[in-house]
């Protein structure tokens, strides 16, 4: 499946946001060969799999000019490479503890030549500073995963929204959640008609973890 799936989704994009998007697939291509982050099968489905699931929380939250977000277990870059090809003067500190995948992360951010985005080879403990949003792929249960980013939400929010955790998840997550009051968690499958979303869901936490 190629690049014009998220022109479906996201029909206004700029001119340079399209070269980005559409030099995604070369430059994982190219860098996965040499330093595996993203399975064989996923690499074929990129645009789908992971650009566009990363995307769905555009659909949810647009970030202001100015605003911090981390990206906590980035992996290869999601969400935060697209996310930062979407909002680019939002800026997105992208983390992750293994030191290959950052690589890769830098590799590409310097390939698509995007300036918002700071990659960091770190435990998301050892972070310094405070944002407006942190978002993540499935890299933990929640309760782990809140415990890991305690502190590093800022109290005022700039957005309708609070201030928060984004997080991308599948399955049923009704116990893994039930001890969170104000979470909200919304379908995938009401945004992307592909049956890849089907089990696919958005958790928002917002920054007072329990209501």
């Amino acid at each position: 499946m190629d690049y014009t799936i998220i022109y479906k989704y996201f029909p206004d994009l700029t001119d340079l946001q399209k070269q980005q998007i559409e030099k995604l697939q070369h430059l994982y291509q190219d860098w996965n060969l040499k330093i595996n982050v993203v399975s064989r099968k996923d690499i074929d489905e990129l645009y789908m799999r992971h650009v566009l699931h990363s995307l769905a929380i555009a659909k949810f939250q647009k970030f202001n000019p100015g605003a911090e977000v981390l990206d906590v277990g980035t992996g290869g870059g999601f969400p935060g490479i697209p996310l930062a090809i979407l909002f680019p003067e939002t800026h997105f500190t992208l983390v992750d503890a293994i030191g290959k995948k950052i690589k890769v992360v830098q590799e590409v951010v310097s390939g698509l030549e995007i300036e918002n985005v700071t990659a960091v080879n770190s435990r998301v403990e050892e972070i310094k500073g405070q944002f407006d949003f942190i978002v993540s792929r499935a890299v933990a249960a929640m309760p782990t995963f809140t415990h890991w980013v305690k502190g590093k939400i800022k109290k005022k929010s700039e957005h309708e929204r609070k201030n928060g955790i984004l997080y991308l998840k599948g399955g049923d997550l009704e116990e893994e959640l039930k001890e969170y009051r104000t979470v909200e968690i919304y379908d995938l499958s009401a945004i992307f008609e592909e049956e890849f979303f089907e089990t696919k869901k958005l958790v928002y936490l917002p920054v007072k973890y329990k209501g």
